[in-house]
């Protein structure tokens, strides 16, 4: 299960995700990465499922 929370950074929203809620290292990013991520879902999902 992943957590979901939003953060602001300089002025900007973020999405922060984290494998629990003491995970140190959270993977966070703002829109525009947000918007690169979803333009290329299906080359990313690919990519999760290599060996």
């Amino acid at each position: 299960m992943v957590l979901v929370e939003y953060e602001e950074f300089k002025g900007n929203k973020l999405i922060v995700l984290k494998r629990d809620e003491n995970d140190r290292f959270p993977f966070k990013f703002g829109k525009r990465k947000a918007k690169m991520i979803v333009d290329n879902i299906e080359a990313i999902k690919k990519f999760a499922e290599e060996e």
